[in-house]
């Protein structure tokens, strides 16, 4: 193998090192969100401060990560594609660290609301909800590993079911609070709680919009969802 063979082998393998540690990461991150929820569900305040105690591993990875990229742009000044791979890790793991917070806020209030809150009939909404975030992690997850433009784009579009059902939450515990004085510090720990579930969709949106940006080489960021699917698969 010669010089240029060699060099290019060994940034090929930065390259797969830098996207490995990224789905690593994601790996990492899917665990916190499917602990928090289930500690949260379940009543479950040792899992739950498990999660809120565990979130230094999520940030310790992110700066890792971030300093990799960085010295392989400064060292291989990489062009097209390979700085779109990049750029996308970098802005990844900036939404990974954040779905990271978020799972450790729901694990956080999960603790606190082990002996006090009562879901009642919210349970069954929360629980959906729940599942509904993590069928929505594993599917951006999907789509970065293999690429998917399409998976990418209905999670886009499943996002939008993921803020009606916060809404719908909301709702009820507004009922609640207006009912009951008593219940307004349950319902409003219960409210972040969904709050943070549905920012971790908001994430996971983020997420794939940097896919379809890495493939396509298009920046969706901010675009109507129909227009999106027209320009991104209107010719496939």
């Amino acid at each position: 193998m010669n010089n240029t063979q060699h060099t290019s082998h060994q940034y090929n393998q930065e390259l797969e090192a830098a996207r490995s540690k990224l789905m690593t990461m994601g790996g990492l991150v899917e665990t916190q969100v499917t602990d928090a929820i289930k500690a949260l569900l379940e009543r479950d305040s040792a899992l739950g401060e498990k999660v809120s105690f565990s979130d230094y591993e999520i940030n310790t990875m992110e700066v890792a990560i971030d300093e990799q990229c960085a010295e392989i742009i400064a060292r291989r000044q990489p062009a097209a594609s390979d700085l779109r791979l990049l750029l996308t890790i970098i802005k990844v793991i900036t939404d990974l660290e954040r779905i990271g917070d978020e799972a450790e806020k729901v694990g956080r209030y999960a603790v606190e609301m082990t002996e006090t809150a009562s879901y009642g009939d919210l349970h069954n909404s929360l629980r959906h909800l729940g599942e509904h975030v993590k069928a929505m992690l594993s599917d951006t997850l999907d789509a970065l590993a293999r690429l998917d433009v399409k998976q990418a784009m209905q999670v886009v579009s499943n996002d939008q079911q993921v803020d009606e059902e916060f809404d719908s939450i909301t709702r009820q515990l507004y009922t609640r609070m207006l009912e009951d004085p008593r219940n307004i510090k349950d319902s409003l720990n219960v409210t972040w709680c969904a709050r943070s579930m549905e920012r971790i969709g908001d994430h996971c949106k983020n997420i794939c919009e940097y896919v379809i940006y890495l493939v396509k080489g298009k920046d969706v960021r901010h675009t109507n969802l129909e227009k999106m699917r027209d320009e991104i698969l209107g010719n496939d």
